[in-house]
């Protein structure tokens, strides 16, 4: 069982959360770094994002991005080399939805995200 806690799905049930990739390849006091790798089809759990973070794709994929409160999914192209900056918000669930393997690392920035919650940066 995952130790990131879970989230309440809008018909009342509980949903367990996972990591918001598969290995941390890097972490010291500011910064996380995630591995993420899928298969096509293949899917990174429900999960929630604490920390401010950056995805710098290393291999292209078509990805769906579901939100567990519902609505529509968004579906987007991460190229090669491409990065985009994101903030903490809604539970959910990423889908490799194209044709070939995804491949990325995830930077969490805890230094604007964890740390300053829990009283933790010193700057």
């Amino acid at each position: 069982m995952s130790n990131y806690g879970h989230a309440t799905a809008p018909d009342g049930s509980q949903v367990e959360l996972g990591a918001v990739g598969q290995r941390v390849v890097f972490e010291n006091d500011q910064v996380r770094v995630w591995e993420i790798s899928l298969e096509p089809g293949e899917q990174q759990p429900w999960h929630h994002h604490l920390n401010p973070y950056l995805v710098i794709a290393l291999a292209a994929a078509d990805n769906r991005i579901d939100a567990l409160a519902g609505g529509d999914p968004r579906l987007v192209h991460e190229a090669v080399g491409g990065v985009v900056y994101r903030a903490p918000g809604e539970v959910h669930m990423l889908t490799n939805h194209g044709t070939t393997r995804y491949h990325s690392r995830l930077v969490e920035l805890k230094c604007l995200g964890e740390n300053l919650v829990a009283g933790q940066d010193d700057q």
